[in-house]
């Protein structure tokens, strides 16, 4: 039985038909408008018509980023759009006429991985999401942890430095600041600046030469091309995660952590130092079972693939 998966972000709405194996048969995407909360109704309901007219589906489960309640309904808050307190699985379902669920876009792209991907032989596992922050899914004994409220797993706002850098969210010291792709572009910058004569040399050239920043896509090719700087700059942050990472092992005790986001394209120039951060701040480390680190698998589906899943097994009383 196919499930259709919607994936909602601040620029763009994407949709899947996928079967059970986690295979897409179908796929669509359309521009969010992300002012305007019924434009956004509008395009999910018109998509899933258009996904179902030539697959029979089953349900549809519906990503997004934000706060969703623990009833996987409403969605109390979404930073990139305009949702608050939006009942949108009622909405949704009174048009669409089949059985709905939402997920934190996360949590979706993490039970993608788990499921079909990465950690698809683990009963334990945690996924941080690299990108312009820090997203994160934790999976434990073969269930998604949401919490009392429905609103667990922020990984990237756990707290790391103490009075450190002022967060998104508005707390000093949050993972995300030193963990993110943000992160790793500023780090770029202050090897540029400090080290303009030695390992930042190549980075302050580029800089120099595309007006004066240093974007991801930069950063990337510098990084492929084994430029110093470029990865002492993923070394800084593969640290910082690390760190992070032990501090969550220690709570959560997973198999397996899966890093996915842009950054991760990296691979092991970046998974070498964060698992050298997790071995040396790992409690009992050396009699205590490390957790093993690997690349995320699925990359731009995993979010409609996870979608979809959560939605069949919900269709069919199976908790995800």
């Amino acid at each position: 039985m196919h499930a259709v998966g919607i994936d909602i972000g601040g620029t763009k709405i994407a949709g899947a038909v996928v079967d059970e194996q986690g295979n897409i048969v179908a796929a669509r995407r359309v521009p969010t408008d992300a002012s305007d909360v019924k434009s956004i109704e509008d395009a999910v309901v018109a998509m899933v018509e258009d996904l179902r007219q030539e697959f029979e589906v089953s349900a549809v489960g519906v990503a997004a980023a934000g706060f969703i309640d623990a009833a996987q309904s409403e969605i109390y808050y979404a930073p990139n759009l305009a949702w608050r307190n939006e009942p949108f699985r009622d909405k949704l379902q009174a048009r669409i006429d089949l059985p709905v669920i939402i997920e934190n876009d996360a949590n979706a792209a993490g039970w993608a991985e788990f499921v079909h991907g990465a950690g698809a032989l683990t009963s334990d596992m945690v996924m941080l999401t690299i990108g312009t922050g820090v997203g994160g899914a934790v999976v434990l004994n073969d269930r998604l942890l949401r919490g009392g409220f429905g609103v667990g797993g922020e990984l990237g706002h756990i707290r790391l430095i103490p009075d450190g850098i002022q967060c998104g969210c508005g707390v000093h010291g949050c993972f995300e600041p030193y963990g993110s792709g943000r992160a790793l572009q500023r780090y770029c910058e202050e090897i540029a600046d400090a080290q303009a004569d030695g390992i930042g040399a190549e980075l302050a050239r580029v800089r120099a030469e595309n007006g004066g920043e240093l974007n991801g896509s930069l950063i990337s090719q510098l990084s492929q091309a084994k430029d110093p700087g470029a990865l002492e700059a993923l070394r800084i942050l593969g640290t910082y995660i690390g760190t992070a990472a032990a501090s969550l092992g220690a709570v959560l005790d997973p198999q397996l952590f899966v890093i996915g986001g842009g950054v991760a394209q990296a691979g092991e120039d970046l998974l070498g130092s964060i698992r050298e951060a997790y071995r040396a701040h790992h409690p009992a480390h050396g009699f205590h079972p490390a957790a093993t680190f690997v690349i995320a698998e699925l990359v731009n589906d995993a979010g409609v693939v996870g979608a979809a899943d959560i939605a069949r097994r919900y269709a069919e009383g199976i908790p995800a």
